[in-house]
């Protein structure tokens, strides 16, 4: 059984392919904050497009029971709208955590291969 002492060589390469590591994890995550940041904005923007127009359709609502029915339709579409805008999220995280865990998962394996 032999050992072999690491050199600085050894030192300085493996220091280098953690900090590339760290720099391709922290790129990857700046990428997916923004790209869910972006998904988060236009919903927001759709959900206020349609509560006003919701709104308009209240105030010319000419009774009770029309009033009611256009707060249901929108209830029940706002509820769809968000359950889906929620799945969207929690794919686009999922796809985040994927991507920037494989930059650490490679660099795992080369340092647990030595």
């Amino acid at each position: 059984m032999s050992t072999t002492t690491p050199t600085f060589e050894d030192f300085q390469k493996f220091s280098k392919q953690q900090l590339e590591t760290v720099n391709s994890v922290a790129s990857t995550v700046t990428k997916g904050f923004q790209e869910i940041a972006a998904e988060s904005t236009d919903y927001s923007k759709k959900a206020f497009a349609a509560n006003s127009e919701v709104v308009e359709k209240l105030l010319g609502a000419k009774s009770v029971e029309t009033a009611i029915q256009i707060q249901t339709e929108y209830a029940k579409s706002a509820y769809e709208g968000f359950v889906a805008q929620t799945s969207r999220i929690n794919e686009l995280f999922v796809k985040l955590a994927t991507e920037a865990f494989k930059p650490v998962e490679t660099a795992f394996s080369s340092v647990t291969a030595k």
